[in-house]
């Protein structure tokens, strides 16, 4: 029979496992030292790709350290040691370095692949919780992650372990980002579909309306045609522009209300009585993410896009870029 646990015990226990947790973190800050910085060599000569292996649990925090790995600059992939044994070691190759995760040090699945990964001159950093482990004195780089106790009360389950598994090749990745000069625009690189990929690659080119999208007028034109071009466009103001298609103002919701506020004539008042000069406009090839700064900056909701003459090729608004998901 269950026995009945509290809400308060259910609290403590939980409360308990993570400083258990806690305490396996800290155990492994001592040991961040020169055989960690030997590590990160190993994976900086690398001129193939790290193959990250383990088993089980191990085998779980290996798939994720290869991922993180591979999305911070570091080439890696996680190869199932049990696999490897029947034909996926042709997946190493002499270029390589691997990376082995296993607690006892003594996976049977880990210490079968060994010999080969010898045999092909590739070298092992192994990071388990026993230095006296078979994989341990076979490694090429030994990384101690052993913990005082997992948070299992039964001292059984991966716990504490694991996390400091986890952290420690989190450390490793970091420590090579940092190492390899890995900039945002890197990480956004291999994260094109992520939120932060759009705000770093998405240029303004990719979110402007083009052609006959974009409201312009003439200055001479009146009023009225700089508001029904407006009301046609949607986009809550008009390029005002020369013969040659260069921007010379542009006209807004906040320029209206001045000039209603002003009582103009709607239809005698040209637009170059009531445009805003010297506008805020961007180029086609200006960062979206920069083009919504300074919108907020001068706390406009739209943007002409000139090219190099001062042509008008384009205009986007802060919808356009919610769209796309900059903002």
């Amino acid at each position: 029979m269950v026995p009945a646990f509290t809400d308060d015990q259910l609290i403590e226990a939980a409360r308990h496992a993570i400083s258990i947790e806690i305490d396996g973190l800290r155990a492994q800050l001592p040991k961040i030292d020169g055989t960690f910085a030997r590590a990160c060599r190993v994976c900086l000569a690398c001129r193939g790709r790290v193959v990250v292996t383990g088993m089980g649990k191990s085998g779980h925090v290996a798939g994720k350290i290869a991922a993180t790995l591979a999305s911070t600059g570091t080439p890696a992939f996680f190869v199932h040691p049990a696999e490897a044994s029947h034909g996926d070691l042709g997946m190493i190759t002499r270029g390589d370095a691997v990376l082995a995760l296993s607690n006892s040090g003594e996976t049977d699945e880990v210490l079968t692949i060994v010999p080969v990964i010898k045999r092909l001159g590739v070298p092992l950093v192994a990071l388990t919780g026993n230095p006296r482990s078979t994989l341990a004195r076979t490694s090429t780089v030994h990384l101690d992650i052993g913990v005082p106790a997992e948070a299992c009360p039964l001292n059984l389950a991966p716990t504490a372990s694991t996390t400091a598994a986890l952290a420690v090749g989190d450390a490793l990745a970091v420590a090579l980002l940092k190492a390899r000069g890995f900039t945002e625009e890197d990480f956004a690189r291999s994260h094109p579909a992520g939120k932060l990929g759009r705000r770093l690659l998405l240029r303004v080119a990719d979110v402007m309306r083009t052609g006959a999208d974009v409201p312009r007028v003439h200055p001479d034109a009146p009023l009225t045609d700089g508001l029904l071009e407006m009301s046609r466009k949607g986009l809550g103001m008009t390029a005002v522009v020369d013969g040659a298609d260069r921007a010379i103002g542009v006209f807004t919701d906040g320029d209206l209300r001045r000039a209603i506020d002003r009582a103009v004539d709607l239809r005698a008042t040209p637009m170059a009585a009531v445009m805003t000069r010297n506008a805020k406009t961007a180029r086609s090839d200006t960062l979206a993410a920069e083009a919504l700064l300074l919108m907020e900056k001068h706390r406009i909701t739209a943007l002409i896009v000139i090219d190099a003459d001062d042509r008008v090729v384009g205009a986007l608004n802060v919808h356009d870029l919610m769209r796309a998901g900059v903002v």
